[in-house]
């Protein structure tokens, strides 16, 4: 890591506090030359995991791939910031905590359903339905009931 100010290598760890939901790391750090202080953030990031799509083919997890998708979905709801990168570590933490290397993109959207049928119910029901592959109005129907009964 450099200095943004004077882009010197020697840089010191001033302080380190967790994130108010453990999810991240806040670093003040200080530049050992010009003094210069700011903040980074650090994140877990899920390694080594493969999505093994419906048929067969095998890609790398990409975080930005799962955001993008939701964000779809989001269109046009209200949500802060700080809700939605809690929202993608939930998920990401589910997909941790079964334990291998691989995870089908079926078990894959229904992490991300289960986490949006609590996030936004309106978001819950785009992604379900394109998910999903919801054919007609009786399977948005049968959907909304579901989850209206909840």
């Amino acid at each position: 890591m450099r200095c943004p100010v004077c882009n010197n290598r020697e840089i010191s760890v001033v302080d380190t506090r967790p994130s108010e939901d453990d999810l991240s790391i806040r670093r003040r750090r200080e530049c050992d030359k010009c003094q210069s202080r700011f903040s980074t953030v650090e994140e877990m990031e899920l390694l080594d995991v493969i999505v093994v799509k419906s048929d067969g083919h095998r890609e790398i997890y990409m975080r930005d791939k799962l955001e993008s998708g939701i964000k779809m979905a989001l269109t046009k709801r209200s949500y802060t910031r700080d809700n939605f990168h809690r929202l993608i570590h939930s998920i990401e933490r589910d997909i941790q905590r079964k334990k291998s290397k691989e995870i089908s993109s079926k078990e894959l959207g229904e992490v991300v359903i289960k986490h949006l049928r609590s996030f936004d119910k309106v978001a819950y029901i785009r992604f379900a339905s394109v998910y999903r592959d919801f054919r007609d109005v009786r399977t948005f129907e049968k959907e909304l009931k579901k989850l209206g009964a909840k």
